[in-house]
């Protein structure tokens, strides 16, 4: 059986945060979610979760040490240290990672 879609299991994200505030909407020109104060939190770059996690934390530390996931960065050369790209194999990380991204002071 092959894993869903990231785009299915992006979708499932924002559903399951709805009842928290959350709303889908665009940011760097991918899909993202926002909380409730319109802050991005969570996106979906060329099929990978890009999370939001403060970097001094364990949240931030155990994500990156999953395997293939790295920091975003988008414009090459310039890494978002608080972002963490986590690839589709890791997507039953997806959930707990965007609950912890949501839950943490942006």
């Amino acid at each position: 059986m092959s894993a869903p879609s990231p785009e299915s299991l992006f979708a499932e994200l924002a559903e399951e945060l709805e009842p928290y505030g959350v709303k889908t909407s665009t940011m760097f020109g991918m899909p993202c979610l926002k909380d409730s104060a319109g802050k991005a939190f969570v996106g979906l770059h060329k099929g990978l979760l890009v999370v939001r996690l403060n970097r001094d934390t364990t949240v931030h530390a155990d994500a990156l040490a999953l395997p293939e996931a790295h920091l975003f960065d988008p414009m090459g050369g310039r890494p978002m240290k608080d972002w963490i790209c986590v690839p589709l194999a890791q997507h039953t990380q997806w959930l707990p990672l965007t609950e912890a991204a949501l839950a943490m002071p942006r």
